[in-house]
């Protein structure tokens, strides 16, 4: 081989630098070259043309490529075998080679060389490759003659640094390094390595690139670690090469530890990275992750990648605004699109990373990053469930709020946008959820997606939203309307597109609530009356004939969801009276088409008032038509109810007719009054089951169940009309009603069933009549009008009593029930008439939310006028006790209707279904918000009323020295006061435990709640932090505790305090105050119940006892201090008696609160981590002694049942004992493993005890098969495997102790709870059969023992049965 001169680094370098110099100087352009003739042979006496000649290659001048006469291979082996064989060898391959350069000095002969060689015509059936190589790289595939033409090319390459592309778009330079590509033998890797990084450093930037990204395919695996050093100097050197220099790096075979110095490294300089490197940065650090740095990696790259904000703030934020700047439409238009491209291709190179590697995608979810955890949904189907678990926990946590969604959106639609059918499902599955706040996120999912995708998008989620309220799911249905009302309000034009699909809902009204309807109709009447007339008019068809279709029906159901619709619609088109003045008469017509199809029917009717009512509250409307509507109404309300008071009704009535509850004293000719008896009888005696439209004297004749809808809807036209001013229908408060003696007295056993009937009905509407008069005039500000607000609340708690008599005396009649409309409510099961009237409350009128700014009142002042308006007397009127409950009561039923989130159950297809919601319709049309808003303004006098209470109590139990229901105590004002209180703690519980606190925008409101509460305790500074609020607020509510007077109100009390305790971070001091205060409520003795019976409920103790185990210090100590001390007192005390120490703990509650105590000592002890033996010696005996005291109080618990033998207990023993013995299994025996050597007596003694134990639950097996109680027999199998189990597992922690003698088998045979043995057929032939462990120390205790069965040892472990007895139990 020639010898070849061998410059070093720095000649080398000097070297191409000076080549390079020279060739800046004299550019391409004017090189000379020999003048060839084109596509003529090369013909010349160099031995290089010679050789070629000879093995097979003809060279060309011009343009034309060098031609190939025989196969590559052939060539190859020819010329190599020529130049071996030569004479002059080696010195022939300097003259080859010298020959080579003397040819390639000309420019389109050097380019020939470097182009493939054209294949002879009767060559192309060779058995070569199918493509020709070059010259060169066929030269290059010669071993001798490698490094020479090597050095050539690279000598030569310098000269094309700055020409890119030669007259024929051909890049020398690219060419060059070509063919270096994928040689079959890189004779001197080294060599070739150390030239390519000296070209590189001197090279243009763009032909580095090149060369770089060329070298996986130039150098071989042996070169890769040189070559990776070098690459990372020039990292740090150059920062524009960064990207072909990674890319490169990711190719390579090379050492872990030097893939993690160049990610730091890259990790460091990546906040001064460019956007449109920034996917092939990221695909190298994510390459380069291992399943030990992963989660550190992401956590770093998440901090320097803001993906948030679309990679990098700074420079991307000033590139937005290059780009969307208006003055460079053109250019910063593709730079825009560019910059899109590159963050999709970011993003695709994470999803890929993602996709194949299970640690990048834990780490990404560990990190949490919103768009992420999308795309984690969307790629990887087996983490879907996990991926919402871990939403579902950031969303309860509150971690994720409505901005950060809307942010991840706004700035990764394009991202997002490609995952919509993803997005969707996400949604869809959160919306199935029972929690609001995750309800509440699927919504925002919809809506964001609707708001930011693009049509097809736009329509899926329509689509979706169609779906959930199809399905009848109540919680579902709610949500995916008022997401549809966010949409209208939010994009109408692109809902305008996807107004078919809500079209089609109308042909499933059958299972939606009212509310409900109102919503559908409403979206769909902005769609039909938006300004896109045309687009909208078929929309209007389609609702007009099904509004005609439904209020044309007989059926009472779809007459209402026309009545609802119409009104909807009215409404809507009322809106648009300021831009159409065309709409009033639609507007009119509609509600006349309401109103004629609705007056034959009392309920559609009332009914039809309503929905006007809420209407007119709801929307604005035209002046004139306002006016036009209140005068009209006015009218028709004076026509049909109201007559002169001194006009006394005459008629065949069966009672006398009174004008009975008026509120003015004086005489009057000109007074007015509610014409209400006559119009009952009129209807219900006249025509029997006739309708209620009848000509009499010429004037028609209106149902009296219209009264009270009617009135609401003239009081709020009188109300919009005069700004609130009611003086016009003032008088209405004041006027008598119509009616006869009420009192039922002793006629009410000789009343037939038809005048009971009647007298209910009368009742009825008065109470509701009242109840509107109330509504109304509640926000009077006169002393006077609120004196005689007062006084009809009154009213209305005298008639609940009332009715509450003639419910208990009405008897049964289905045929008189089917006649009268009105009585049809208040049938029912014999039951305490209390129970009926608070069960029928969604058949009175609905007390309106501003009715409780009654509570502000403490003693108004009345004034009685005399005839010269003189005030002559004055009156006290007081919100006395029953007032106050009335208003509580139902005050406590809004909130629990409100803010207590739906339980969402799956309904069967096309079956109806009941509503929590009945009675609250106007409640309903309120957000959760604006109710907690209102009753958050009540705080105040609610305080007040408690700790009014709170003082009765006290002085109470002064008077009666501390016997809070002694003799001298007033029954009914004590059940009166006691329900107030348990009341007002039950609004306060309900309020405070509101799930919209975790939403930022409520917390100004509980901010300013807990300021209330705290300042009653002490007048504090107006901004006091959160903390110091709920430590006040805590402290006041439970200064509360003293005077509590009923089991119900502690439950309350305790629940109110653990909510604010939720809301404390420093909550460890306040949770052993609510334990103390529980254990106080369980010491203390409650006032008896109406049957020498307590009155306190299975649940509320369990509830409570749960509360006080759950916050204790110990719960170990808790269960035996109650099974130790309280359940011996109870045992030793007469038979309906109670625990001295525990007075809620009798024989009735017993069962209560052995359930409690077995269920937390299980979830106590699977609490505990199971032994190791690398824990140390003091945690192996900490441990080991709470198993003994666990042990302990297992033993206590389960030995109860030899006295307290009832079915009820011996369920939850066959139960919870399994269940602690696997506990014990799990959670003890790997501790006993490691302790049995150095603790050997205490871990027998441990066993021992245990084994008695379970030697009962194998008694208690026999108990059950043997009165072949099926409830109990059924958890029989799974206890005894379990006690076989253990069994198996003591021999095998002794075995593996060393200890194996400790353990010997002996007969156990079948007994009873008594320790009575159990006779069965085979009990002769089966006691072998029987086996039971012993742990003990063996002789000593055996001998002990009188009976083989008496012998097992320790905890025994368990008995095991014949197969005899296990049959029986299955």
């Amino acid at each position: 081989m020639v010898s070849k001169r061998r410059l070093s680094k720095s000649e080398d370098k000097e070297s191409l630098t000076e080549d390079a110099s020279k060739t800046r100087k004299q550019p391409l352009s004017k090189k000379t070259k020999k003048s060839h003739i084109a596509n003529e042979v090369e013909e010349n006496d160099s031995i290089f043309v010679k050789l070629l000649k000879i093995s097979g290659i003809i060279l060309k001048t011009g343009e034309s490529q060098n031609q190939l006469a025989v196969d590559q291979i052939a060539f190859q082996k020819k010329l190599f075998q020529t130049l071996r064989r030569h004479p002059s060898y080696p010195k022939i391959i300097e003259e080859f080679v010298s020959g080579l350069e003397s040819h390639i000095e000309d420019e389109d002969s050097f380019r020939n060389c470097l182009l493939s060689c054209e294949r002879l015509q009767d060559e192309e059936a060779s058995m070569g490759a199918s493509y020709s190589k070059s010259l060169i790289k066929l030269l290059l595939g010669i071993d001798i003659l490698q490094p020479a033409i090597i050095k050539t090319l690279f000598e030569k390459l310098p000269e094309y640094f700055f020409e890119n592309k030669n007259s024929d778009e051909i890049n020398i330079p690219r060419l060059i390094v070509s063919q270096l590509k994928w040689l079959d033998r890189v004779v001197d890797g080294k060599d070739l390595t150390t030239k390519i990084m000296q070209l590189i450093s001197i090279a243009p930037e763009n032909l580095q690139h090149d060369i770089i990204t060329s070298l996986p395919e130039i150098l071989g695996d042996s070169q890769h670690a040189d070559v990776g050093k070098e690459l990372s100097d020039l990292l740090i050197e150059n920062t524009s090469l960064t990207v072909p220099i990674l890319d490169v790096l990711s190719s390579l075979r090379l050492d872990p530890n030097f893939l993690l110095k160049v990610r730091q490294l890259v990790m460091d300089k990546l906040l001064s990275i460019r956007l449109e490197d920034l996917p092939v940065i990221i695909k190298f650090i994510l390459h380069s992750i291992t399943a030990m740095d992963a989660l550190e990696v992401i956590s770093e790259l998440r901090e320097k990648l803001d993906l948030q904000h679309c990679v990098l703030p700074s420079r991307l934020q000033a590139s937005q605004v290059k780009l969307k700047s208006k003055g460079r439409a053109s250019s910063s238009g593709n730079q825009e699109s560019s910059g899109q491209n590159c963050i999709i291709l970011l993003f695709d190179v994470i999803k890929s990373a993602i996709r194949y590697e299970k640690t990048i995608s834990e780490a990404w979810i560990k990190v949490f990053d919103l768009v992420m955890l999308f795309i984690i949904y969307s790629t990887n189907t087996q983490t879907k469930k996990y991926i919402e678990r871990v939403l579902r926990n950031k969303i309860r946590s509150g971690y994720i709020q409505e901005q950060l969604l809307q942010s991840t959106f706004s700035v990764h639609y394009l991202v997002l946008k490609d995952m919509c059918s993803s997005v969707l499902s996400l949604a869809q599955s959160l919306l199935h959820s029972l929690d609001q706040s995750i309800i509440s996120f699927g919504s925002l999912l919809y809506k964001y997606a609707f708001k930011f995708f693009d049509t097809y998008c736009q329509q899926e989620v329509v689509g979706a939203l169609v779906t959930h309220i199809c399905s009848g799911n109540e919680a579902e249905v709610d949500t995916a309307l008022d997401v549809l009302l966010e949409l209208v309000v939010l994009n109408p034009s692109a809902m305008m597109m996807n107004a078919v699909f809500v079209k089609g809902i109308l042909d499933y009204l059958d299972n939606i609530s009212p509310q409900q309807i109102r919503k559908l109709f409403y979206v769909l009447s902005t769609l039909a009356f938006s300004k896109q007339n045309e687009a909208s008019s078929h929309i209007q068809d389609d609702m007009h004939l099904v509004i005609r279709k439904q209020l044309s029906s007989t059926v009472f159901k779809y007459k209402l969801i026309g009545i609802i619709g119409a009104v909807t619609m009215a409404g809507i088109m009322a809106k648009k009276l300021v831009e159409r003045e065309n709409r009033e008469p639609c507007v009119t017509s509609l509600l006349q088409l309401v109103h004629s199809c609705s007056e034959q029917s009392p309920q559609a009717s009332a009914l039809y008032y309503d929905e006007f009512a809420n209407l007119i509250q709801r929307e604005k409307l035209d002046p004139k038509a306002l006016e036009w509507v209140g005068h009209t109404i006015c009218n028709d309300f004076q026509d049909a109810f109201v007559v002169d008071s001194c006009v006394v009704p005459e008629g065949d009535f069966p009672f006398p007719v009174k004008a009975l509850y008026g509120l003015e004293e004086y005489d009057t000719q000109d007074g007015i009054a509610i014409n209400l008896l006559p119009l009952l009888f009129s209807q219900d005696f006249a025509k029997d089951g006739g309708l209620v439209t009848s000509q009499e004297s010429g004037q028609k004749l209106v149902s009296p169940l219209c009264l009270a809808p009617y009135f609401r809807l003239l009081r709020l036209c009188v109300e919009r009309q005069h700004n609130g001013n009611l003086e016009e229908i003032d008088g209405l408060l004041d006027c008598p009603i119509f009616l006869t003696d009420l009192e039922p007295g002793e006629k009410l056993e000789s009343m037939s069933a038809k005048e009971r009937s009647f007298m209910c009905s009368l009742i009825f509407l008065t109470l509701n009549w009242f109840r509107e008069i109330v509504n109304a005039f509640c926000q009077e500000t006169s002393p006077e009008m609120k004196g005689k607000v007062l006084t009809r609340l009154k009213h209305i708690v005298e008639l609940q009593i009332i009715l509450e008599k003639y419910l208990a005396g009405k008897r049964k009649s289905e045929k008189n029930q089917e006649s009268n409309p009105f009585t049809i409510e208040f049938t029912g099961k014999e039951e305490k008439t209390s129970l009926l009237l608070h069960n029928s409350h969604a058949f009175f009128r609905e007390l309106d939310i501003e009715v409780f700014s009654i509570l502000h009142c403490g003693l108004v002042t009345k004034f009685i006028l005399d005839t010269e308006m003189h005030t002559e007397a004055t009156e006290v009127v007081q919100l006395g006790p029953p007032e106050l409950l009335f208003l509580l009561e139902d005050l406590s039923q809004k909130l629990e209707s409100m803010l207590t989130p739906p339980i969402a159950r799956r309904v069967p297809f096309l079956k109806n279904k009941g509503s929590r919601n009945i009675g609250f319709s106007h409640l309903q049309q309120r957000s959760a918000q604006e109710i907690v808003h209102c009753v958050f303004q009540l705080l105040t006098p609610m305080c007040n009323h408690l700790e009014n209470i709170h003082n009765y109590f006290q002085c109470l139990a002064a008077e009666n020295h501390g016997v809070v229901d002694g003799p001298g105590v007033k029954v009914q004002e004590y059940h009166i006061m006691s329900s107030c209180y348990q009341r007002l703690l039950q609004i306060f519980y309900g309020l405070f435990a509101w799930s919209g606190f975790s939403q930022p925008e409520n917390q100004n409101l509980l901010y300013s709640a807990l300021q209330v509460l705290s300042s009653r305790l002490k007048q504090g500074e107006h901004s006091q932090p959160l903390e110091e609020l709920l430590s006040q607020s805590f402290h006041y509510l439970q200064n509360f505790h003293q005077s509590i007077p009923s089991f119900q109100c502690a439950l309350y009390l305790i629940r109110l305090l653990m909510v604010i305790l939720e809301k404390s971070t420093a909550s460890t001091q306040n949770k052993e105050k609510i334990a103390s205060l529980a254990r106080q409520f369980l010491c203390r003795v409650w006032p008896s119940g109406d049957k020498e019976k307590s009155n306190i409920s299975n649940d509320q103790l369990h509830a409570l006892l749960c509360i006080y185990l759950e916050h204790t210090d110990s719960i170990l100590k808790a269960i035996e201090e109650i099974a130790g001390v309280g359940v011996p007192e109870l045992i030793n005390s007469p038979k309906d008696a109670s625990s001295s120490t525990f007075p809620t703990l009798t024989r009735h509650t017993f069962v209560v609160f052995f359930r409690v105590m077995m269920a937390e000592l299980e979830k106590t002890v699977k609490k505990i981590e199971p032994g190791t033996a690398a824990d140390s010696q003091q945690i192996h005996e900490e441990k080991l002694l709470y198993w003994n005291m666990a042990v302990r109080d297992f033993s206590i618990l389960i030995n109860l049942i030899k006295v307290f033998d009832s079915h009820p207990v011996l369920h939850v023993c066959l139960k919870y004992g399994r269940l602690f013995v696997e506990a014990f299994l799990k959670q003890c025996m790997p501790l006993l493993d490691f302790s049995f050597r150095k603790h050997r007596e205490d871990v027998l003694s441990l066993l021992e005890t245990f084994q008695l134990d379970t030697r009962l639950l194998h008694h208690l097996c026999g108990h059950s098969k043997i009165h072949q109680d099926t409830r109990l027999t059924q958890h029989v199998p799974l206890l005894k495997k379990t006690l076989e189990l253990l069994v198996c597992r003591v021999k095998a922690m002794l075995t593996l102790n060393n200890c194996r003698e400790a353990f010997w088998l002996g007969n156990l045979k079948n007994r009873d709870l008594q320790g009575e043995e159990i006779k069965s057929q085979n009990s002769q032939e089966s006691t072998a059969d029987e086996s039971e462990d012993d742990m003990s120390s063996q002789a000593s205790k055996s001998k002990a023992t009188e009976d083989g069965e008496e012998d097992e040892v320790s905890a025994g472990e368990k008995e095991q049965d014949s197969d005899e007895s296990y049959d029986d139990s299955d």
